[in-house]
């Protein structure tokens, strides 16, 4: 240790011994007091004083940063400034006559806040009058609902029955009242009464009878009714939409802009000619033609599938709808239709209780060979056509009932037994899926179901191994109509895609 008046007392380099060898090296002098200072500062900048609390809760920077907010919220409170209520002076406040009295002549009325319900009382410059005027006229507008019928909202409109009758007079020659699209608005001016208490007359009528026609009727000077027709241009090009099928027909059609009940229609179409499942990919493009109606106001309407195409690959199937001999079918390009293929379930929902082949039977007690397959269902069950066909029987028959049989082709047809009600008559056509009866249990029967029997050349066959397909084939005149028909649908411009 050095002494006082020992050399490098005072110097830069002295040092303090504190024990044993340690010694800590003090710096000497103005300057160097000025750096450890900048230097505690520096590093007291550096301390992070408000770390997340979300995280590291328990460490010593957690509890640091829990220290600084806990000040910080008790200086903000500490210094927070006291607030009071504003003092100010209050008006001369009425005697209880002179409220009352105010109160009494308000005009205020319940809802704006009076509580009296009472109005100003009536003096030089106002009168109370004992009958208060009507509107001259009243607007009134109100929308066709699905169900309702014209005279219907009229009357709910306000018109009289005469002038109902008299609107639908002159609307006979131009537009159907029955026949108004539901949503279809109707705007009615009503005028003054005649007489207190009798229905208004009607001054203006207008709404859309029809989509290309607006018609508007008003009151003359003579007080008749005036029928306006206002024509609204229609442009009837057909809506023609091409693209790829994609992961699903059905989204991508849609995502095209064909209407939904459109694409059903397609994929029913598509489907009697073509596997969905095997022949429809997602390279596959589709091509659908539509009815579209679009009117100059905007309005657009479409209509039935008129065409519906599939190309895959190098293969087309080109589908277009026909009518011969009061029947629509969809017929291909070459002119070959096909309604339905395979046969429908006659009986629906129904457990196949008995099926073809040799069996005991049950009432006459020995083993006999059953023609046909029986159908449990619960008595008054419809029963349908399997395809289409003629009625060749229709009547009692022995043991079999209540007996239909129909012909289908040339050599197949088809028998239904035990019914306990029969809806269809000798030489009668049916379609596939028509009610021809109902479910009983006559004849040799132990209970209600139905016996389906099914004929190839007069033999019985099993029914589960026979699948009847309809078809018919266009020739002559009908084959080149329909030739030039397609060729109009095809030169239809494509106005969407997808893909």
């Amino acid at each position: 240790m050095y002494q006082r008046n020992e050399p490098g007392f005072g110097n830069a380099s002295a040092t303090v011994a504190l024990a044993m060898d340690q010694v800590i090296p003090v710096p000497a002098g103005p300057a160097r007091l000025r750096e450890a200072v900048s230097g505690g500062l520096e590093r007291f900048r550096h301390i992070d004083w408000v770390p997340d609390l979300g995280v590291h809760i328990g460490s010593l920077a957690w509890f640091r940063g829990f220290a600084t907010c806990t000040s910080l919220c008790a200086l903000a409170w500490g210094l927070a400034p006291a607030i009071e209520p504003l003092r100010v002076p209050t008006g001369v406040s009425m005697p209880a006559d002179a409220w009352e009295e105010t109160r009494a002549q308000s005009i205020a009325p319940l809802a704006w806040g009076g509580d009296t319900g009472r109005r100003l009382a009536a003096n030089k410059l106002v009168l109370e009058l004992s009958d208060a005027p009507e509107r001259p006229t009243l607007d009134v507008t109100a929308s066709l609902g699905r169900g309702d019928s014209f005279a219907r909202v009229m009357d709910r409109l306000g018109a009289s029955a005469q002038d109902t009758a008299a609107v639908r007079a002159l609307l006979a020659p131009v537009a159907d009242t029955n026949a108004v699209e539901p949503g279809t608005i109707l705007k009615m001016t009503l005028g003054r009464r005649t007489a207190k208490g009798a229905p208004r007359p009607v001054d203006a009528l207008s709404f859309r009878a029809r989509f290309d026609l607006a018609v508007s009727i008003s009151r003359g000077l003579d007080g008749r009714l005036v029928l306006t027709r206002i024509p609204i241009a229609v442009n009837s090009t057909p809506l023609r939409v091409r693209g790829v099928v994609g992961d699903s027909l059905y989204r991508s059609a849609r995502a095209a802009g064909v209407p939904p009940q459109a694409v059903e229609a397609y994929i029913r179409a598509i489907a009697s000619k073509l596997s969905l499942g095997g022949d429809v990919t997602a390279s596959s493009r589709f091509d659908i033609i539509v009815e579209q109606d679009r009117a100059e106001t905007g309005e657009v309407r479409h209509g039935k599938l008129l065409f519906a195409g599939l190309e895959n690959g190098g293969r087309a199937t080109r589908l277009l709808q026909w009518t011969i001999n009061g029947r629509t079918e969809w017929y291909e390009a070459s002119g070959v239709g096909q309604r339905r293929a395979g046969m429908t379930r006659p009986v629906s929902g129904a457990r196949v209780s008995s099926g073809f082949g040799m069996r005991f039977h049950p009432i006459l007690g020995y083993s006999r060979l059953h023609r046909g397959t029986d159908f449990a269902a619960p008595y008054g069950t419809p029963v349908y056509s399997v395809s289409d066909g003629a009625v060749s029987f229709a009547g009692r028959h022995g043991g079999n009932g209540n007996f239909i049989k129909l012909g289908h082709n040339q050599t197949l047809s088809t028998s239904y037994s035990h019914l306990s009600r029969i809806l269809v008559s000798p030489g009668q056509r049916v379609s596939q899926g028509q009610v021809i009866g109902y479910v009983g249990s006559t004849g040799l029967s132990t209970g209600p179901h139905l016996h389906f029997e099914v004929y190839r050349n007069g033999q019985p066959v099993n029914p589960m191994t026979v699948s009847f397909t309809s078809s018919s084939l266009l020739s002559g005149k009908e084959l080149e109509a329909f030739r030039a028909r397609l060729a109009r649908m095809l030169s239809i411009p494509m106005t969407g895609s997808a893909g």
